[in-house]
């Protein structure tokens, strides 16, 4: 049997270098792993032990991963105890991490305009990958990014001061990382936040494709990953607009390395349709193989 996933996940004491506060409970920790670090993909996640004791590890994606320091930081909002623990820890304090798990992100170099569209703790990954092809030299990488979040953004919104075509002037709140990286981006929010899109973030990335020429719509790919519902929305983006695309999927798992088999999904295959676990198998599948009925719909 094929197991593309032996020999790749490593199990660490993660020393907890920092861990940083945002508000509606969202928290983010800087954990000195460095076989994690080393072999983190976007897209992929860490299964992470929340507190000493029975309480079960947490799958969190993984936002960035600095290889040569030996970090990754991981983003969540508090939802429950074991995350409530989480957000308690001390610098210093070691946690047991399992990582990185999963088949990441696969971008295509044939559609190197890369559409990023993440929604709530779902915009990790994305920004992951957006480091990472901005970064890639080889390539002629051209990521953008449209972020969406009904409470306040997990980084202090900036400003971007170049208009997108496309979208209003006054749609320019931004995520800054991004853009001193030469990434655009812009923010949606239902939450009336200031310079942000007013609707869902899917509305917001619609728009902008709509404004855009055939040509360039034909050399981009769409990468997304947030509640199902927005992922849905994404793919449906991404019929309509004749896109490929990748879903990175949110599932509850219990040991995240594909033996209890609770995260499983059903896929459609070249056989028909499958079941696949979201832990190994994923979490990142082609939108067609999600969503099958809506793509024939189209």
């Amino acid at each position: 049997m094929d197991r593309p996933h032996r020999d790749t996940i490593f199990l660490e004491d993660a020393r907890v270098l920092g861990v940083e506060a945002f508000p509606a409970h969202q928290y983010q920790l800087r954990l000195q792993a460095p076989r994690c670090a080393a072999n983190a993909t976007p897209g992929s996640f860490v299964h992470l032990e929340c507190a000493a004791g029975p309480a079960l590890r947490r799958p969190l994606s993984i936002r960035r991963a600095e290889p040569a320091a030996g970090w990754i930081e991981v983003l969540f909002k508090v939802v429950g105890s074991g995350l409530r623990s989480l957000a308690q820890a001390q610098p210093g304090q070691s946690l047991s991490l399992l990582g990185p798990i999963g088949q990441g992100f696969r971008p295509d170099p044939a559609r190197p305009l890369a559409v990023l569209i993440g929604g709530g703790v779902g915009m990790p990954p994305l920004e992951f990958l957006a480091e990472r092809l901005s970064a890639d030299g080889g390539q002629a990488w051209q990521p953008m990014a449209f972020f969406g979040s009904e409470v306040p953004f997990p980084f202090k919104a900036g400003h971007a001061g170049t208009p997108l075509h496309g979208l209003d002037h006054r749609i320019d709140a931004c995520h800054p990382v991004l853009e001193r990286l030469g990434v655009p981006s812009r923010l949606a929010s239902l939450a009336a936040f200031d310079g942000c899109y007013q609707g869902y973030v899917t509305e917001l990335a619609g728009q902008w494709l709509a404004a855009q020429h055939r040509d360039t719509r034909e050399r981009a790919a769409l990468y997304a990953c947030g509640p199902q519902p927005m992922l849905q929305a994404a793919a449906k983006l991404a019929r309509d607009f004749s896109l490929p695309a990748q879903l990175c999927l949110e599932e509850y798992m219990a040991c995240g390395v594909g033996g209890c088999a609770g995260c499983a999904v059903e896929v459609a295959s070249g056989a028909g349709t499958a079941m696949r676990r979201v832990c190994v198998d994923g979490p990142v599948f082609e939108a067609r193989a999600v969503y099958p009925a809506l793509f024939a719909a189209g």
